[in-house]
């Protein structure tokens, strides 16, 4: 079992830290910052940079400590918060990710829910520490606080449509 934890942890954390990379630099295909904080601006955001080094920086964060096992719940948590805010600029789209759906988010979500509640293993910094295991409140806190946060985000830097402009990725009728 915690060969699986420790392997899920590592693809999935550093699956999130390398997306968050992506939102903040030219490294593994980003567009640096600038795109990033266009890429914000285009799915309906307010804040631009400030939004985007924000999230860009709570990737890496979450998904290092993630992959390490280091402060799990909380990892997992800021990694739910992001992923879901991720869900819903893709909802609209509809669920599979060849039509640019939310699943590919969704799965991180579930996976770094997984991971608070069943707690990283023995192959973790948690572990090492002697923070393990975590209280299944805090785990299940960790679990409802991070979607809720980032529907939350999504409402909050939310940027009222304009009226006569099209919304981002929206469809048209031939």
């Amino acid at each position: 079992m915690d060969a699986g934890l420790l392997i899920l942890r590592l693809v999935a954390g550093l699956l999130i830290a390398g997306h968050g990379v992506q939102k903040v630099s030219f490294r593994l295909g980003g567009n640096g910052l600038a795109g990033g904080t266009e890429e914000f601006r285009h799915d309906g955001f307010r804040g631009g940079r400030l939004t985007a080094l924000a999230a860009g920086g709570s990737q890496i964060g979450a998904g290092l400590f993630l992959a390490a096992g280091l402060l799990t719940p909380a990892a997992a948590m800021a990694a739910m918060g992001v992923m879901t805010v991720a869900s819903t600029v893709k909802w609209r789209n509809g669920l599979w990710v060849q039509n640019d759906g939310y699943e590919y988010p969704l799965v991180l979500v579930v996976v770094s829910a997984v991971l608070a509640l069943t707690g990283p293993g023995r192959w973790s910094a948690d572990h090492a520490l002697g923070l393990t295991p975590w209280p299944l409140w805090i785990s299940v806190a960790a679990v409802v606080v991070g979607p809720a946060g980032g529907l939350l985000t999504r409402v909050v830097l939310g940027r009222p449509p304009t009226p006569g402009r099209r919304a981002p990725h929206a469809q048209t009728a031939d």
